[in-house]
């Protein structure tokens, strides 16, 4: 499959994140705006999303790595400000692309990152989410646009698992205060006949 020419340009910045996964025994996954537009529908992203299941202690030799591949923080004092948010800032200097890494958590993070695959576009491979999961994860986020990729994830992808996605989609909504998400995305998954 050829890679989207709005991807492109992120080339180099996966490249370094798919060597940073090796380091890390493909305990991660790329999600966002590029792996919407590998399952879904391409669409302008300005970064590279990611997780990594990391615990805080893994944060100085993760940077350390990271650094090793051009991967370096974009913010002052990113360990700490990782240690409380989740979430390392950082950005691949040469292309000086964003990247976000979150700090995978159980028990659904786990659960995206054992079920991930590397899918293969234009001689790059890209360690995605399942379709299914990339949708959980864009119902919980729950943003206009996260909706809007909901829908080109489920136009492109017709045989989704609709109970695993209903399982985490109502285990959230409670917490999220939304208790009627799995209303809203069950229209999406399922339109009328």
């Amino acid at each position: 499959m050829k890679l989207d020419k709005n991807l492109e340009p992120f080339r180099a910045t996966i490249e370094a994140l798919n060597r940073l996964l090796e380091k890390y025994d493909h305990r991660g996954v790329v999600i966002g705006g590029v792996a919407v537009g590998m399952l879904g529908k391409p669409r302008y992203t300005a970064d590279v999303d990611a997780i990594f299941l990391l615990n805080s202690a893994d944060l100085p030799q993760f940077l350390k790595d990271a650094r090793a591949e051009n991967i370096i923080p974009r913010i002052d004092n990113a360990e700490e400000f990782a240690r409380k948010n989740r979430v390392l800032l950082l950005h691949h200097e040469p292309s000086q692309t964003p990247i976000d890494i979150s700090m995978g958590t159980p028990p659904l993070e786990e659960e995206i990152v054992e079920r991930a695959t590397y899918k293969s576009f234009s001689n790059l491979s890209i360690r995605l989410p399942t379709p299914e999961d990339l949708i959980i994860m864009k119902a919980i986020a729950h943003r206009p646009k996260d909706i809007e990729d909901i829908r080109t994830i489920v136009d492109k992808n017709p045989n989704l698992d609709i109970q695993r996605i209903q399982s985490w989609v109502e285990t959230f909504a409670e917490p999220l205060g939304a208790p009627n998400l799995w209303d809203e995305i069950k229209k999406i998954l399922t339109p009328p006949e």
